[in-house]
């Protein structure tokens, strides 16, 4: 399914995407040295709570995972990149976090991932990672328009992490979201430029380039829903829901100026 959000829809998800990237930056901040990912989540269930809003992901139970996810936020630490199920484990320094987050408000949901390193240490190798997926990101972002084709975006997301010598992983990538969280098309993190779906205004799409640093092979947690890279080594992705314009693309997920 694609949908085409309408003025008043587009508003709603305006606020969506607000609420996940206050929620995201407000985890960032609280997530320190010997914080607990059970803690995150209760965090995340209390904000979206708040809010009014709806989770997107206690009760999400696709094929790919042993459903339903019964935590509010994903939280992959280290060789972890995809649907981190929060568990007991203290971050310690220099972890790096990935937390990623689709809440529903107003019937239209909105999704963002964020990669960051907790505490004060900074390992070259890890800030480069998270640095190309944003890039990434970016680029992914500048190829969306109405007239552009999701393989535009492919293509422009991987060729820079394929630059960047990572390899890339086409299982999971970008989506359609609008009343659901997943929706059609599937979006890739590389191919070939001119190809897919035509993009029109108030389509609602999902980027999120993510990478490994020297595999493009997953394996899944004991969990049933953690996905690691293969070889574990460490890992990093970085999200945005934008709304295609008449004009380009409007990113959603970006916190609130006040």
């Amino acid at each position: 399914m694609i949908e085409i959000l309408n003025r008043t829809e587009l508003a709603r998800a305006k606020d969506t995407g607000a609420l996940v990237a206050h929620i995201l930056q407000t985890l960032k901040g609280r997530s320190t040295v010997g914080t607990n990912l059970l803690d995150i989540d209760r965090w995340t269930k209390a904000m979206i709570a708040e809010a009014g809003a709806q989770s997107c992901y206690v009760d999400y139970a696709p094929s790919f995972g042993r459903g339903p996810f019964g935590h509010y936020v994903c939280t992959a630490v280290n060789d972890a990149v995809l649907h981190g199920m929060p568990h007991d484990y203290a971050l310690a320094d220099g972890d790096l976090l990935t937390l990623d987050l689709a809440v529903s408000q107003g019937g239209v949901a909105a999704d963002s991932a964020i990669s960051f390193i907790v505490g004060t240490s900074r390992p070259a190798e890890s800030v480069a990672m998270i640095d190309t997926t944003e890039r990434a990101l970016r680029a992914g972002i500048a190829a969306a328009g109405p007239g552009a084709r999701v393989g535009d975006i492919s293509h422009a997301i991987g060729t820079v992490l394929s630059e960047a010598g990572y390899p890339v992983n086409t299982e999971f990538g970008g989506h359609g979201i609008g009343s659901t969280m997943h929706q059609d098309p599937h979006i890739a993190n590389t191919g070939r430029p001119g190809r897919g779906y035509r993009l029109r205004p108030g389509l609602l799409l999902a980027l999120e380039p993510w990478v490994m640093a020297d595999t493009d092979e997953l394996v899944t947690d004991a969990d049933g829903w953690t996905l690691r890279s293969a070889t574990g080594s460490r890992t990093a992705h970085s999200e945005h829901t934008i709304a295609i314009t008449d004009d380009g693309a409007e990113i959603l997920t970006l916190p609130r100026q006040v």
